[in-house]
């Protein structure tokens, strides 16, 4: 039959020995679908036949084309933001203070104005070659304040090199440390609630500050005290 008559037969033969139509011809719904591609529509319209062949791979940074141009703004849009955030202020000039609330609220201003920690890492790798996985405060630190972008891990390995000379830590003490450390690069702001949930199976803040001989919250000071001094 003719395909513009088709419907019109599907809907004389009614709901079942139309089923048993289709199932008998297996292939027609394959077909059709093949067809329908080819007429393309207007969200999918056809723009060639011809075989698809890549061309270039770039990454979009919306108005801002070229990376060195989207860093450039966010430099702008931090500077210009800081008086308007109490986080991105806190991040700036307090960071041993930051909370995982504000963190959140910093992110979720910068996630809508285009700036992901994703894109930023795409945009200094593609300005500079080098792929540093620093976290979203390093840039902002370094677009307020110029300071150095660091890989965060670094950071955090800084920070705990620190905390090893605060006392003779046990070997099973240490364990606990590094075990702190890993939670922080992940997170990279904790507390003592993060922690609870985080070794919840092993006894949560609790017994973490109990197998440091009580020096949890001394740790977590001196943690974020170190953090984000400036790297010698």
């Amino acid at each position: 039959m003719a395909p513009d008559k088709l419907h019109q037969h599907l809907h004389g033969l009614g709901p079942q020995q139309a089923a048993q139509f289709v199932r008998q011809h297996s292939q027609l719904l394959e077909q059709l679908a093949t067809v329908n591609a080819l007429l393309g529509s207007e969200n999918y319209p056809v723009i060639s036949t011809h075989t698809d062949e890549l061309m270039v791979r770039e990454q979009n940074y919306g108005a801002n084309q070229k990376p060195a141009d989207y860093l450039e703004s966010f430099n702008d849009f931090i500077k210009n933001q800081l008086n308007q955030s109490v986080a991105l202020g806190v991040v700036v000039n307090r960071p041993q203070d930051l909370t995982r609330e504000q963190l959140r609220e910093v992110r979720l201003l910068l996630d809508g104005h285009g700036y992901s920690e994703v894109n930023l890492q795409s945009a200094w790798r593609n300005q500079t070659n080098q792929e540093i996985a620093a976290s979203i405060v390093g840039f902002i630190r370094r677009a307020a304040l110029g300071e150095a972008l660091l890989p965060f891990e670094q950071r955090v390995a800084k920070a705990m090199q620190k905390i090893y000379t605060l006392q003779p830590w046990t070997p099973v003490q240490r364990k606990w440390l590094d075990r702190l450390a890993k939670q922080l690069v992940h997170e990279v702001v904790i507390d003592e609630k993060q922690i609870g949930e985080a070794f919840r199976n092993d006894g949560g803040s609790t017994r973490l500050d109990k197998m440091l001989g009580g020096h949890l919250a001394v740790v977590l000071e001196e943690i974020n005290g170190h953090l984000w001094t400036q790297a010698s």
